[in-house]
């Protein structure tokens, strides 16, 4: 009996025990749970959030591609291939005396002229039926120092010209500008000055100048493409080719922001500007560009 009796308290402490251990092990099991499940709702959170951001941050313009504004909302332009200036038989843009007909050099460089109006398109079609691209130049400011424009010797002959280096031409602009491509977040690509995506780099402002007195007649006068941004008096467009008008802005106040929320956002804000004196009036280009046009917020 005595034995007996041993046993049963050795079973007895051995049962205590189990029993113990059986309840560490289950607060032990709840503290777990509750530590995982915490670990579930910040992860479910964070996933959330990211899922937020994913759906919020704004797609990029890819490298075949600009912003543009129309009818006061942003739009993309898709490039399809590379600029064209167009050259006639009858014309001497590189003013030496012979028809382009009898001089092939004149066009193995195009010159792209502000200020001169072709007859047709790169296809042949009459220039009246031909889609026009108002490109808006920002010709402001009130920098006196050479080394802001693209090269100080760009700045000077600025300097020489007009007595202040417009925003067109400066490395780093006071206001936004669509070419060159402004890089992220805007767009994939950040172009570099007096450069856009299938744009030409070099333009001829010989004829403008020639008529506010600064050169004479029938003088070449070639500048790196301007910073600017676009206008098209539409928002849906399949590809074909654009004539370039360009527009001089010459007042701050109506320079469109980034967004296009304001300013110069659409054709009819161009016209306004324009007869508040804010701009001046169009001027016709042989500049072509091909793209395509949708509202931004088409983009994948």
């Amino acid at each position: 009996e005595p034995n007996n009796a041993h046993t049963s308290i050795r079973w007895y402490c051995r049962l205590s025990m189990f029993g113990e251990c059986l309840l560490k092990m289950s607060h032990w099991l709840e503290n777990l749970e509750e530590k995982m499940w915490r670990l579930f709702v910040v992860l479910s959170r964070s996933l959330v959030g990211l899922t937020i951001l994913v759906a919020i941050a704004p797609a990029q313009v890819a490298i075949n591609q600009t912003e543009g504004f129309g009818e006061g909302q942003e739009l993309v332009f898709t490039y399809l291939q590379q600029y064209y200036c167009t050259h006639q038989p009858f014309q001497d843009l590189n003013h030496n005396g012979k028809l382009a007909a009898v001089d092939p050099q004149e066009f193995q460089r195009p010159i792209c002229v502000v200020g001169k109006q072709p007859t047709i398109d790169p296809t042949g079609a009459p220039i009246s039926q031909v889609e026009k691209l108002w490109v808006i130049v920002p010709f402001f400011g009130n920098d006196k120092n050479p080394d802001h424009a693209f090269n100080p010797t760009l700045g000077q002959v600025l300097l020489n010209l007009f007595g202040f280096i417009p925003e067109a031409f400066k490395t780093h602009p006071s206001v936004p500008v669509q070419c060159p491509e402004p890089g992220l977040p805007e767009t994939r690509h950040k172009g570099a000055p007096g450069t856009c995506t299938m744009h030409t780099t070099r333009l001829d402002l010989g004829p403008p100048l020639a008529k506010m007195g600064k050169v004479p007649p029938n003088t070449n006068v070639f500048v790196p493409s301007p910073n600017h941004s676009h206008i098209l008096d539409e928002t849906n467009k399949q590809a074909v080719w654009w004539q370039v008008i360009s527009v001089l802005v010459t007042d701050p106040s109506v320079w469109p922001d980034q967004e296009g929320t304001k300013g110069i956002n659409s054709i009819d804000a161009l016209r306004a500007a324009q007869a508040a004196h804010k701009a001046l009036p169009d001027a016709p280009t042989n500049f072509f560009l091909f793209f395509s046009a949708h509202p931004e917020h088409f983009l994948p």
